[in-house]
């Protein structure tokens, strides 16, 4: 199987989507390094999926800030030696304001959120995955970035900041091992609503983008990089 032995480092592990790319690397016999800021909801996660205690750690800190994120890296690194796969999950969303109206702490908390966590945790994992010549990138991210709709401008921007430094990441890292991809999604079906409901149709489970995660961290990916992958089921 793929993924077999990996080091994988999963941010936003305590949401739904976090559970379940944790669940699919934890079966692949992967090492997990679960990153939160609260350690009684992280190891609730390892207890509900069965994790053995030589096979996860808890990673605390507040990915805002660049000391936060090598104190939750050094948890993993201590534990394991190493990250070899980062998925970059945290949430994070703001709507509701017209651009008319919009403030400067509505920008900055979405650009918080995504672009400095995004930021502060590559800067702390990516060069010893170039140094050791392999490495995988993961981030999902919304289709407003290229079509942003009313309303949504901060979260928009935020995600947008988010999508370019990761795709300029992927250039700079081309040929060496590593690899920097986004699964692109309109909502998460926690609920399993969009047979339902032709409303949201366009939305995806959080085991599909587990899947597709999976894949773009295993060898048989190595060609994938810089890309943005719909899943939001749409021509």
């Amino acid at each position: 199987m793929p993924n077999t032995d990996r080091v994988v480092l999963i941010t936003g592990a305590t949401g739904v989507l976090g559970r379940e790319v944790a669940r699919v690397f934890a079966a692949d016999g992967a090492r997990l390094g679960l990153v939160g800021t609260n350690e009684d909801r992280l190891r609730g996660v390892a207890a509900d999926l069965r994790l053995a205690d030589d096979r996860w750690v808890a990673a605390i800190g507040d990915l805002r800030h660049p000391g936060g994120v090598r104190g939750a890296v050094a948890a993993v690194t201590s534990a394991f030696g190493r990250v070899d796969v980062l998925a970059h999950l945290v949430g994070g969303y703001a709507s509701g304001t017209p651009v008319a109206e919009l403030g400067g702490a509505d920008i900055n908390g979405m650009l918080d959120q995504h672009l400095w966590t995004t930021l502060n945790v590559v800067q702390a994992v990516v060069p010893g995955m170039i140094e050791r010549g392999w490495g995988r990138v993961l981030a999902v991210s919304p289709p407003i970035v290229s079509e942003p709709p009313p309303k949504l401008a901060a979260y928009a921007i935020g995600k947008a900041a988010q999508e370019v430094l990761l795709r300029t990441l992927a250039r700079e890292v081309a040929a060496t091992g590593v690899t920097v991809n986004l699964v692109i999604v309109k909502a998460i079906d926690e609920q399993g609503v969009r047979t339902t409901d032709p409303k949201k149709a366009s939305w995806t489970a959080p085991a599909e983008i587990a899947a597709t995660l999976r894949f773009l961290a295993s060898d048989d990916a190595a060609a994938v990089n810089g890309a943005r992958i719909p899943l939001n089921n749409r021509a």
